[in-house]
Order: C-alpha cells, then structure tokens, then sequence
C-alpha cells in the first residue's frame, strides 16, 4: 500500500495536485487518538530525553579527558560520519525489511552501547577510544534506524494524520532538547558523568516495552521492496524523475548545509558581536529550541499545506537571518531566535512530509535515507565555510549570507517546481498593487491575488 502519488501519476501532474491542496486545520494531537503512535510517542519522550542527556554527557567526558575541542569535533565526526557513509545503503535494506523489528534492534544496540559506556566511566576506566568507539557504534545503528522510524510512521498513522504525526514527533524531539541537557548538566555537577550513560541507557526499556505492546493487526500493510541489483540506482532515479522529491531535497540540502549552521552563528555573535559569555550563549540556543518547539507544534497543527509550506517557510527563515544579522543590540537579536527556530523547524517538518506523502511504499526508505543524509551530513560541509567567511567578514556577514543563500535557495527552487508543474509566475504593479499572477497551462483558469 502507498500513500504516495504513486508511480502511475506523472511528475507534473502530481505536483500540480499536491499544491493546490488547501491550508487547513484539525486536531492539534489527533494522531495521538491511534493507540499504536499513542505507544510510539510514549516511548520516544523517554528515549529523546535520555539521547540529550547521552549528547551533552559524551562532550563533556571527551573534554574533561582531553581537555580539546578538536576532540569533541571528532566525535561528533565518528557519529556522523557511518550515515555519510552508508546511509544510502540503509536505504535499501530498511525498504526490504519490516521496520519495527529494525527499530527494535537499533534502539537495544544503542541501548548496549551507553551502558557500557556508562560502565567504563562509572569503574573509572574510561578513555577516549572508548567514547569514539560508542559514538561510532551509535552513527551505525543510526544509517538503519533513521530510516526505518520515519517510514515506520506511515505504518501507524494514515496519510492524513502523517503531518500531524510527523510534527508531533518533531515537538517531542526538540522538548528533550530543552529538559535533557538541564537533566544531563544536574547529573554531570552532582553525581558525576556515567550516571547519565546509565539514564540514557536504560532509558531505551521505554520505546522498547512501548513497541512490543503495540497491536501488529492495526499496523497498515505496506509493501516491501523484494531483493534485487541496482536498487540504489533504482532509488536515485526515482527521485531524479520525480520533481517533488527532487527540489525539495535540493532546497533541504542548500538550507542544511550553510543555514543550520546555529552553533557557528551563535558562538560568533556571542564573543564577537556583544562580548557576552556563555550565559547567552546558552540563553540564545534556548530561545532557538523553544522558537523550534512551537514550529514543530505549528507544522503538526496545520493540516495539508501541499508543496509551498516548505519553500515559503524556508523564504521567511532565510530572511529572519537576514534581519538578524542587522540588529544592533543583544536582545532584539535575542527576540529573533523564536521565530529563527520556527521557521526552521517548520521547513524540517514540512519537508519530512513531503517526502514521505509523495514516495511509493517500496521506495521509501532508500527515498528518506538521501533526505536524511543531505540534511544531517551537509552541516559538517558548511559548517567550515560558514566558518570562514564568519571569521574573514564578520558574525554579521556570515549570518546574512546564510540567510541569503536559505532565501534565493527556496525562491529559485520553489519556481522551478512551479514551472514543471504547468505554471508559470508573473510578478505586476497595477491599481497601486502588487500583484501575483500564476497562469496555468493547458487551459486552466488564471487566479491571482495581493502580495
């Protein structure tokens, strides 16, 4: 069962449906009323708070052993560097395999690995090979378990509840972000580092328990790719053939590479631009998460936007960076940060489902393994650009030409989409007013309305 276009729609044709469809509204939490996601959600609140705690204990103890941030850099590497390597390829196995027994093993291999961290550092016999090796062991479980969990959603959820599904799993995520690390910085100062591996390792009984509890009769049946040769190609050129997934990906990969850069933009404005300490910085990375809560909450709010809510939301996130990199005092850039983290949480959570709506069952693991690896690896590409230009220009130019390249990014693909949909957009002045007019091919009517 697909709850994409399917293969029998052509590409413009069902770009041309899907953005017509119109802006509505449901349930904030309908998908929650389905016992299997009810379960998922549940077990993922304890997983995601365990997996920030792990993040922020694992820095620190390479630090603390160390005492080099070039260090913390690697590990961050090893983590990512097995979806770099091999995500494509988890593609193709998750798209044979079904995906709860898939999660079921990834999330118990993540589960060994912090325990046994937590047993090297709480026996004192941790080093830092030790910490390389888990977060390399955990960049492994994550090429299938990425994957699998965003097609397994498709599987617990119906088509029309996927947005809400998808961007209640977003707000889950990006709430751990904002009680993890305040968790993992209490247990770090009071009783030491390992007790947080242990956490987050025990932590997994949760998603674990909650997996095996769910109802397999009213999971939806979706059919599996069988065994074959070629079958990365095969995903390659489906995407290529599809124009939906194709710029969607694009825009994905061009905002996640020089956009998402927070850490780059942060730190610089931080030292550089208001000669404050790491108070705001932590205060700024916090706004940003909470901007990035209400996107997630927003996007699961939000009924079916079709194909403009990503390239409008990524418009609006790229101009925020610009306006930002303007302001001339601490808190007005400070206020910014909410509507920063929303926009990009929005364009995160709307792409997901784009992504996921418009792919063929068989093809949707291989489909989201590129999305996930273009918009996780492409910030340790940039990042080093951002960087540079951020320490040759200035904090201010660096982040106005993220910003800048979020914003021609989204215009320039959403009008290429526009264009192989059958349309085409003609920007006028007449009465006073700005107007825009899309005009469709094949004698379709016209429409066109204010800026």
């Amino acid at each position: 069962m697909s709850t994409g276009r399917g293969a029998e729609s052509s590409s413009a044709a069902a770009v041309g449906d899907v953005a017509e469809a119109p802006l509505s509204g449901g349930s904030l939490f309908s998908s929650l009323k389905v016992r299997n996601y009810r379960l998922f959600f549940l077990g993922q609140v304890v997983s995601n708070n365990g997996t920030w705690m792990q993040r922020i204990a694992q820095d620190w103890l390479v630090l603390s052993l160390t005492g080099s941030a070039t260090a913390v850099g690697i590990t961050t590497a090893l983590q990512f560097l097995p979806l770099l390597l091999f995500g494509l390829y988890g593609g193709v196995l998750v798209d044979r395999m079904r995906k709860r027994p898939v999660l079921a093993l990834t999330q118990t291999v993540m589960a060994l690995t912090a325990l046994a961290l937590a047993a090297f550092t709480l026996t004192d016999q941790v080093q830092v090979g030790h910490v390389y090796a888990a977060a390399f062991a955990v960049g492994l479980a994550t090429v299938l378990d990425n994957p699998a969990r965003q097609s397994f959603l498709s599987e617990l959820v119906g088509p029309d509840q996927l947005r809400n599904a998808v961007g209640l799993n977003s707000a889950n995520f990006q709430s751990a972000r904002l009680i993890g690390p305040a968790v993992a910085g209490l247990l770090i100062t009071g009783i030491g580092t390992g007790w947080a591996f242990l956490l987050n390792g025990l932590s997994f009984v949760a998603p674990l328990t909650c997996m095996l509890l769910m109802r397999t009769a009213e999971l939806r049946a979706v059919e599996r790719a069988p065994r074959g040769k070629g079958q990365l190609r095969e995903g390659l050129r489906y995407v290529a053939d599809r124009p939906e997934l194709l710029w969607t990906i694009v825009l994905v990969g061009f905002v996640g590479t020089f956009a998402l850069n927070f850490p780059v933009h942060l730190s610089a404005f931080t030292d550089d631009a208001f000669h404050s300490g790491a108070g705001t910085y932590s205060l700024l990375n916090t706004l940003v998460a909470a901007g990035s809560l209400a996107g997630a909450l927003l996007a699961a709010r939000i009924g079916t936007a079709g194909l403009r809510l990503p390239f409008l939301a990524a418009l609006a996130f790229g101009i925020v960076e610009i306006v930002a990199a303007l302001t001339p005092s601490l808190w007005s850039f400070a206020l910014l940060m909410l509507p920063m983290g929303l926009f990009a949480m929005v364009v995160n959570v709307s792409t997901n489902t784009t992504i996921q709506t418009s792919t063929d069952s068989t093809m949707r693991g291989r489909v989201t393994a590129l999305y996930m690896m273009v918009l996780l690896g492409g910030a340790p590409v940039g990042a080093p650009v951002v960087g540079w230009i951020t320490d040759t220009y200035g904090p201010r130019v660096g982040l106005a030409t993220a910003g800048a390249v979020a914003a021609c990014t989204a215009t320039t693909t959403g009008l290429v989409l526009a264009r192989v949909g059958g349309r085409s957009v003609a920007i006028e002045w007449s009465k006073h007013r700005l107007r825009v007019r899309i005009t469709y091919r094949e004698s379709r009517p016209e429409r066109e309305g204010p800026a």
